[in-house]
């Protein structure tokens, strides 16, 4: 049985921190989104069609694996509330763990503007994102989005039964993982640390 824990929010509301503190503190496995992003790029060029298609094809085949080899996942995700195939495909994710035994669990972080825009800048999201060290159209396109589309759901509305809502503009990363732990009652994997962790050895 494997487990998938969806962080979702819009850009640099510190899903990437919220989801490291979960990964170290639960020993899950942990998927970013821009992990399909950056390399898809980096093989098929931005935004191009066999862009789009290998991200959607690696992010399928990873959650595929997981659940195959009982791998419990953190997965980032920027949600549009307001697409109707938004809330098809995360189903269809919670579906695919629930089948097989495992648990899904949404958690959807909010931060003000103001504060999203100081984080976009951060030196551990330039490291970890090579897509957003160009910093001017990483701004632009976080204003954009944000005009765009709902990247947040209303107050009263619940997708899934496990569904947490967390305004993390002055939290730490470690207190709002503290927070999604007791919300559904988490408890630690018993798993060496290079089972989970990239780059240890």
């Amino acid at each position: 049985m494997a487990n998938l824990i969806i962080i979702c929010g819009p850009q640099a509301v510190g899903k990437m921190t919220v989801a490291e503190s979960l990964r170290d503190k639960l020993k899950y496995n942990l998927m970013m989104n821009h992990d399909s992003i950056e390399i898809s790029d980096k093989i098929f060029g931005f935004a191009t069609p066999a862009q789009h298609e290998f991200n959607a094809i690696f992010r399928e085949k990873a959650f595929e694996m997981a659940v195959k080899h009982n791998v419990d996942l953190l997965f980032t995700y920027v949600c549009a509330f307001e697409m109707q195939q938004e809330r098809e495909y995360l189903t269809g994710l919670a579906d695919l763990f629930q089948a097989n035994g495992g648990n899904f669990y949404f958690v959807e972080l909010s931060a003000d503007l103001e504060t999203r825009l100081e984080r976009n800048e951060t030196p551990h999201r330039m490291e970890m994102k090579a897509s957003k060290r160009d910093v001017e159209w990483s701004k632009t396109n976080l204003l954009r989005d944000a005009k765009k589309h709902k990247l947040n759901s209303e107050d009263d509305e619940v997708w899934f039964e496990n569904h947490i809502k967390i305004d993390n503009t002055n939290l730490e990363p470690d207190e709002v993982a503290d927070m999604i732990i007791r919300k559904f009652a988490l408890a630690a994997n018993d798993k060496e640390e290079k089972e989970y962790r990239f780059g240890v050895h």
